[in-house]
């Protein structure tokens, strides 16, 4: 395997996640406009490593791809992930696979976020999870470039990447 596709040390996923929820009390205090859009990157970085989602997985997921998982009713409507958009084989459709909730902490964020956040973006109709400022689905570039900024703000590794939290939920 590639030696930099590495999972985070617990610390350096602590120091990303406190940095991001940070963002998140800076921006709404401050009274910011990009108060949204961190509120919902910090989620989407903790969906992605609590579902173990690829970035494109996790860019196409829709409001409608969470489900209650009966063996898991304190989750509620959050219990199962179904990922449509999973790596395809060459030539073949993208592989759908439903993805268990491991980490109730981040059913929860994402509760809060469907709560609070989501219909504030503007565009309630839209099947997206994740919106831009202008109500349109967020791209996989985004994701990244947010990425890159705080992984560089909180002093951490160039080698980790948004694929690296997958490596850390599967460790």
């Amino acid at each position: 395997g590639d030696p930099e596709a590495r999972p985070f040390t617990r610390e350096e996923m602590q120091r990303f996640l406190d940095y991001a929820d940070e963002q998140v009390e800076r921006a709404v205090r401050a009274k910011r406009k990009g108060a949204l859009a961190a509120y919902r990157d910090a989620t989407l970085f903790k969906v992605v490593y609590g579902w173990g989602l690829r970035r494109r997985e996790a860019a196409m997921l829709d409001v409608a791809d969470f489900a209650p998982n009966p063996a898991a009713p304190e989750l509620g409507t959050l219990g199962v992930c179904h990922v449509r958009f999973g790596k395809a084989m060459r030539g073949s459709p993208p592989r759908r696979r439903a993805v268990a909730t491991v980490m109730p902490w981040a059913a929860e964020a994402l509760a809060q976020y469907l709560q609070d956040v989501r219909p504030r973006c503007g565009a309630p109709s839209h099947p997206a999870l994740w919106l831009t400022e202008r109500g349109e689905r967020i791209s996989a570039r985004s994701i990244d470039e947010r990425f890159a900024a705080w992984r560089a703000a909180a002093g951490l590794p160039r080698e980790l990447s948004v694929h690296c939290l997958r490596h850390s939920y599967v460790s």
